[in-house]
């Protein structure tokens, strides 16, 4: 796949992908955030956005926020209001963009690891 950006998220503690959860995507440009994307995930956990394939998408800075805390609470995993991770926003730089940049989440209620995947 080249270009564009992909959101990934996996629940490691229960073992299941993050279907519904949301996300949002933006490029931050001249101090401003400019919101490229906000959608829920689908059932494989995986972002379904027309950014995934390259639209949109320049070299610059972005940044992602995973909405933890709402998807934890609906999902029964009785955390508070705010949960202890209520959001994971994730900077990151686009230089190339006939790459494609590759964002997998691996969370509990209690810490994440977010990275470049391929």
């Amino acid at each position: 796949m080249g270009g564009g950006i992909s959101l990934h998220a996996v629940d490691v503690a229960r073992g299941v992908p993050a279907e519904g959860m949301r996300v949002e995507l933006f490029a931050l440009r001249d101090g401003l955030r400019d919101r490229l994307a906000e959608s829920r995930l689908c059932a494989n956990g995986a972002l379904d956005h027309p950014v995934v394939r390259g639209e949109g998408v320049t070299a610059g800075v972005y940044e992602a926020v995973f909405h933890i805390g709402p998807w934890l609470r609906a999902q029964g995993a009785m955390a508070a209001e705010p949960a202890f991770l209520e959001e994971a926003p994730f900077r990151f730089t686009v230089t190339d963009v006939a790459q494609h940049y590759h964002l997998p989440l691996k969370f509990t209620p209690w810490g994440y690891s977010l990275f470049r995947g391929a």
